[in-house]
């Protein structure tokens, strides 16, 4: 799908010389790529600019992949990033910046990433936990030592530190405002027209916190992140695993049962999902990481014991 804008008087302040500005979002379906492209392509409208819009969908059910080019200029021709001409790559999912790093530009472009974890199914050849999944290998410190500027987060972390967990979007999207020249009280109006009504204080407050993040992270040495480890993980003990469900979010979408390789989920008579045989969960976190509205939390406990709790 393309969309395509233009106005009459560009801003001078957010387009270099005339040139034409790209971005390139890319994370999974679920994961809110299309609304942070459409936040900016909103915003380079309101300056005058040029825009054109870009994006293709995924599916959240399988972890399908999800991408928006946005361009905006004095005068922007095509909807498509070129291959090593993106400003700012914006990456919701670290296998995804990965994958789409040869599309930065290699002398001044700006990486993005989150390093959450969105592995689908297909990859986990074993689904213990601890096991290594056929996955990106290549860790932050890596992909930072290889471009012109880098910043990697765990963004979700971040989020549910601040108290909401789908607010990890607008982290990011707050991260990336950093790297553009617009200004912050233009960035914090047109976020406002869309997200949530109710949310507009915790989205505005995580806004800040990433954009704040960058600033900070600018004057500590390059490759100084907060991320989580990406190396392959040691060897551990056997652990108990205890599923988190929050049944006011759990939609009934089936997603989770369907695509559980123990099939040990179900849905009960509420339609709202369950641990049916808590032996044969795994902990492989398939569930967590496919359910688009946060429902299904798993965590990992450390213990002698070999029963597996709900």
């Amino acid at each position: 799908m393309s969309i395509e804008t233009a106005n009459a008087e560009p801003s001078t302040a957010a387009v270099a010389k005339g040139r034409t500005r790209n971005v390139l979002i890319v994370g999974v379906g679920g994961q809110g790529v299309i609304m942070i492209s459409k936040v900016l392509a909103l915003l380079c409208q309101t300056q005058g600019l040029q825009v054109k819009q870009s994006e293709v969908h995924g599916m959240a059910k399988r972890g399908g992949v999800v991408f928006s080019h946005v361009r905006y200029g004095e005068e922007v021709w095509s909807p498509t990033i070129p291959m090593g001409e993106a400003d700012v790559l914006i990456a919701m999912e670290w296998a995804e910046g990965v994958r789409w790093l040869p599309f930065l530009r290699p002398d001044t472009g700006v990486f993005i990433a989150d390093t959450q974890q969105v592995i689908p199914p297909f990859a986990c050849r074993n689904r213990d936990f601890y096991a290594n999944p056929a996955y990106a290998t290549e860790t932050p410190a890596e992909i930072i030592d290889m471009v012109s500027d880098g910043f990697a987060l765990d963004a979700g972390r971040m989020a549910e530190e601040l108290g909401n967990a789908r607010a990890a979007n607008t982290i990011l999207l707050g991260t990336m405002s950093a790297a553009m020249d617009f200004p912050l009280e233009e960035w914090l109006s047109v976020l406002n027209q869309f997200v949530p009504k109710g949310t507009e204080e915790i989205n505005r407050q995580a806004f800040l916190l990433g954009r704040e993040w960058v600033e900070k992270t600018r004057l500590e040495p390059k490759g100084a992140t907060t991320v989580r480890a990406l190396e392959q993980q040691p060897v551990q003990p056997k652990i108990n695993v205890r599923l988190e469900i929050t049944r006011e979010w759990c939609k009934s979408c089936d997603i989770c049962v369907k695509l559980c390789p123990e099939r040990c989920l179900d849905l009960d008579e509420q339609q709202i999902v369950r641990l049916k045989d808590p032996a044969a969960c795994t902990g492989c976190r398939i569930c967590e990481w496919l359910c688009p509205d946060f429902a299904i939390a798993v965590h990992h406990e450390n213990s002698t014991a070999t029963e597996v709790s709900a």
